[in-house]
């Protein structure tokens, strides 16, 4: 017994009992853990990995001329380190990119690749560096979205360059903010998320997911207005202060002009 006791207070009694209950445990882990988990990891990974290596395909054939060959810009195109996914999601979704020519502002065009290949492109740029992802279904959904708090956002943060529907507007040094109609609805997450060309970024930090959603769901309202209002034409959504002046300027136009001609015959009447 007393020999026993000895053993038992050695100084590594402990880690030996330590060391036999981790085997133990990995053991029991190993014999009983779910074999499905543990392929489906495997699995999500080697396709992750896939879809780096044939976006380095694609990017190096028709993005690196302009962007680098690892994505570090050069003096025909910016850095893409950093960016994320979803800035090469909404560039390339758009068909803005692979650009046609240099100029103020890669215009929107019939995209390039296809959606398969555009998440193997946003995947390889992912891996060059931490941004933002790819927005899931259920974050720019604005199914339930209060559109009226969209609308005070929306003319509050874009309403400046994108006119009060959404219809864009000429901005200097020949750039331009675009037309909102018929941009789907991750786009325009994308587009928020990311702040693409001249357009700022809002992040969740300065614009929650939840706002984003009553942008979309404002914009949603606002698309085909021409056919929802009786009020006539809109001049591309400047507002119904510019809208009511341009109609008041034409009418007191015509007022002067009437008076004018009035008073020209009534002078002349008076003179024969």
């Amino acid at each position: 017994m007393k020999k026993l006791s000895a053993r038992r207070r050695h100084p590594l009694a402990a880690l030996v009992v330590l060391l036999f209950a981790l085997a133990a445990t990995g053991g029991l882990y190993a014999a009983f853990a779910p074999a499905d988990e543990a392929k489906a990891d495997t699995s999500a990974a080697s396709s992750q990995s896939l879809a780096i290596e044939e976006g380095k395909k694609l990017f190096a054939t028709g993005c690196s001329s302009c962007h680098g060959t690892g994505g570090q810009g050069t003096s025909d195109g910016p850095s893409l380190v950093g960016v994320g996914a979803a800035a090469v999601d909404f560039q390339v979704g758009t068909g803005r990119m692979p650009a046609q020519s240099p100029g103020a502002q890669a215009p929107k065009k019939p995209q390039v690749y296809t959606q398969a290949q555009i998440d193997q492109l946003a995947a390889y740029v992912a891996s060059l560096g931490p941004g933002p992802s790819i927005p899931t279904e259920e974050q720019y959904d604005p199914a339930g979205a209060d559109s009226a708090a969209g609308g005070e956002l929306f003319r509050t943060n874009c309403s400046q360059c994108h006119n009060f529907t959404g219809e864009g507007g000429a901005l200097t040094n020949g750039k331009y903010a675009p037309s909102l109609d018929g941009v789907s609805d991750k786009h325009i997450y994308e587009a928020m998320l990311t702040g693409p060309q001249n357009m700022p970024a809002f992040p969740d930090t300065i614009l929650p997911e939840k706002e984003k959603k009553e942008i979309i769901a404002y914009i949603q309202d606002v698309q085909g207005e021409d056919e929802k209002s009786p009020g006539g034409f809109k001049l591309g959504g400047f507002g119904p202060v510019a809208e009511g002046m341009f109609a008041w300027t034409i009418v007191l136009a015509l007022l002067i002009g009437v008076a004018v001609w009035v008073a020209a015959r009534t002078a002349k009447a008076r003179k024969s």
